[in-house]
């Protein structure tokens, strides 16, 4: 997936295709593609830190998350492309399967 930094565009385009299927949408929040998730306890929240967390090493590309209790909030930008890339979108469809 390209590491080059998308239009305004293009990411909502890319935008509307990854939210089309989500339960709860994805924004753009201070430049990064931004979502929080809520899980029945905090067993579930860490388990799906821990599944991400192997999707994101393989991808190379790490997300900025915090958790508390049952709720991961998730923020995904390329931090050298200097903005949200593919790869973020890629990292964020995958969470979205995770999640379930």
């Amino acid at each position: 997936m390209s590491r080059t930094r998308l239009t305004a565009e293009e990411i909502q385009a890319s935008l509307d295709a990854l939210n089309a299927s989500a339960s709860v949408p994805w924004t753009v929040v201070d430049g990064k593609l931004h979502k929080e998730f809520q899980f029945r306890d905090f067993n579930e929240a860490f388990g799906f830190m821990a599944r991400a967390a192997l999707v994101a090493e393989s991808m190379d590309h790490h997300p900025e998350w915090f958790n508390v209790y049952r709720s991961v909030r998730v923020d995904l930008a390329t931090h050298d492309a200097g903005g949200i890339t593919a790869l973020d979108f890629g990292l964020a469809g995958r969470m979205e399967t995770i999640a379930g």
